[in-house]
């Protein structure tokens, strides 16, 4: 893994909209190279706390620091120019191009020609666009894509699409990798492939991986470190062990079924 020390900390992360209070005093803490969890009940406010770290909503109070450096109001483009990469609950591919593209789009914010290369075709965007394309062949060769490379999204099975979209994340060759729910849609089988799957990704790119994720196989076979927010407030934190048996915690999935 990359040199351990704290690669993300969350400091009482407060988030409204409007009169609504989503979130209140988040703190944590992410550990380079570790897989760390966040769990919650439906509407607990996990997905409003990633949003709030890749830049799609701007902290109420608190702060969020990567390595030290607060981002806090920088837009989501930068902040994935700073290596972190992160994919949706609802997959957000662009159905109208193919596999190869929706990889190689990925690159725009490090592309080094200006609009003038573009128009004129010169040497540096030649140059520029045969490498981005030769990293994105290579990358779904990785992923054993290579065939669905000239397919569209929206042709393909879901847990495929799955699979293009961690793809697409990981051509930003991300520090931090920030799953949503990885595992929303799969059958009972591609669970289990996206549990072997993680791990493969975690351990041949040395990432950081943070992730959401309603089942528990997922969340209690790969990370060490959990928490777990309810109504926008952290109730527990600890290890799957810890988790699992946590009186607030089942208390708040009660009736849930799912630990």
């Amino acid at each position: 893994m990359k040199e351990s020390g704290v690669y993300l900390e969350i400091r009482d992360l407060t988030h409204r909209f409007g009169g609504l209070q989503a979130l209140t005093d988040i703190n944590l803490t992410i550990t380079k190279g570790e897989i760390q969890g966040l769990i919650g009940p439906n509407g607990a406010g996990k997905t409003t706390v990633f949003n709030l770290v890749s830049g799609f909503y701007v902290p109420t109070r608190g702060d969020i620091l990567v390595e030290g450096r607060r981002i806090n109001g920088m837009k989501p483009h930068e902040i994935a120019a700073m290596k972190i990469g992160r994919t949706f609950q609802n997959i957000r591919l662009w159905n109208e191009m193919t596999v190869l593209d929706n990889i190689r789009i990925s690159q725009h914010y490090r592309l080094g020609y200006s609009a003038a290369d573009v128009f004129f075709r010169t040497r540096r965007y030649r140059e520029r666009e045969a490498k981005i394309t030769r990293a994105a062949r290579e990358l779904l060769e990785v992923f054993h894509l290579a065939d669905a490379a000239e397919e569209y999204p929206k042709n393909l099975p879901y847990g495929i699409q799955r699979r293009v979209e961690i793809a697409r994340a990981l051509a930003l060759e991300p520090d931090l990798l920030m799953l949503d729910e990885p595992a929303a849609g799969l059958s009972t089988s591609d669970v289990a492939d996206l549990i072997d799957y993680i791990r493969w990704i975690h351990e041949k790119f040395r990432l950081t991986i943070w992730m959401i994720e309603h089942q528990m196989e997922v969340i209690m076979t790969l990370c060490r470190n959990i928490t777990v927010i309810d109504f926008g407030r952290e109730i527990a934190r600890g290890s799957p062990d810890e988790i699992r048996n946590n009186p607030g915690v089942i208390k708040a999935y009660l009736g849930d079924g799912t630990i």
